[in-house]
């Protein structure tokens, strides 16, 4: 989808990499509708896809009942839309994500206050 101005656009874009510490990378849980969307975190490119998992998720999604149950081997994940394979051990420039990047992630049998969530 594109989209038609009726004037030039002759600005800089406000979210370009260049105005932020660390690439934004997007973060969503699927099927968790207590989170209406996915999080915009500024993440460093060279922290450890692993790193994500254990210790900046919890801070972002800990606080629902089901992240402790989570069990991670299992976990599906999507980038961009499309199923992916992380690399734990690699950096998340080395999993291919960038600036603006989208990750979410399904949790098999946990679906938030559509049905696991009493």
């Amino acid at each position: 989808m594109s989209v038609k101005t009726l004037k030039p656009y002759e600005f800089p874009a406000r979210d370009a990499r260049a105005n932020f510490p660390h690439p934004l990378l997007f973060l969503g849980w699927e099927d968790h509708l207590l989170f209406c969307s996915p999080v915009a975190m500024p993440m460093p490119s060279d922290m450890l896809f692993g790193d994500l998992v254990e210790k900046v998720l919890p801070g972002v999604y800990g606080m629902h009942p089901d992240f402790s149950k989570i069990d991670w081997d299992h976990v599906q994940w999507f980038k961009s839309g499309q199923q992916w394979m992380p690399d734990p051990a690699k950096s998340l420039e080395a999993n291919g994500l960038g600036h603006k990047a989208v990750i979410r992630f399904r949790t098999s049998g946990l679906t938030g206050i559509g049905g696991s969530c009493s």
